[in-house]
């Protein structure tokens, strides 16, 4: 486990109130959770922390880029990372049974004896959360496909291909079909 203590606050002697902080991530901050579907990440967290008696309610706003491919034609792409995700974090006697017992995936809960609260996992996963499942290059102004052209034709070509030889190998099962 590398160098994670800043993305560790030490809430215990904190006011109640909000308290913000700011991160800045790339790509060595992923390098503990593997392998990603994106490089060249350049990510900036904006944490609002509102500690109140009992528990802290926790803003992320998620900002920056991150290099991917195009699912459709496998053109590099540079996509803006945007968005926002709230957590709520509860001080309770037996952390882990109401963590098993939660449903709602915004709460949290802690011991009422932690002093440091960890961000790194949460900030993790908001950033791949930010990152769409459908990669796609951007229509061009006249509405026509951004994608490389000549790799959608090789793909029209082959579902062309494909389908011809699908259809033979069933060709002579098609009398089956109506006897009733």
């Amino acid at each position: 486990m590398n160098n994670r203590r800043e993305f560790e606050i030490a809430f215990v002697g904190l006011k109640p109130g909000i308290h913000e902080y700011e991160y800045h991530v790339g790509d060595k901050f992923f390098a503990q959770y593997g392998e990603q579907d994106f490089t060249n990440c350049h990510a900036d967290i904006k944490l609002q922390l509102d500690k109140k008696t009992g528990f802290m309610l926790l803003k992320f706003d998620i900002g920056g880029s991150a290099d991917v491919f195009c699912d459709r034609c496998g053109n590099p792409l540079t996509l803006q990372l945007w968005d926002e995700f709230k957590i709520v974090v509860k001080m309770v006697d037996d952390p882990e049974e109401m963590n098993a017992q939660e449903e709602d995936p915004d709460v949290y809960y802690i011991s009422r004896g932690e002093s440091h609260l960890s961000v790194a996992d949460w900030i993790y996963e908001f950033i791949n959360l930010s990152i769409p499942m459908q990669k796609v290059c951007a229509d061009k102004p006249n509405g026509d496909s951004g994608c490389n052209q000549e790799v959608l034709e090789r793909l029209n070509h082959l579902k062309n291909e494909q389908t011809e030889t699908h259809n033979s190998i069933w060709k002579g099962l098609d009398q089956f079909k109506n006897l009733d």
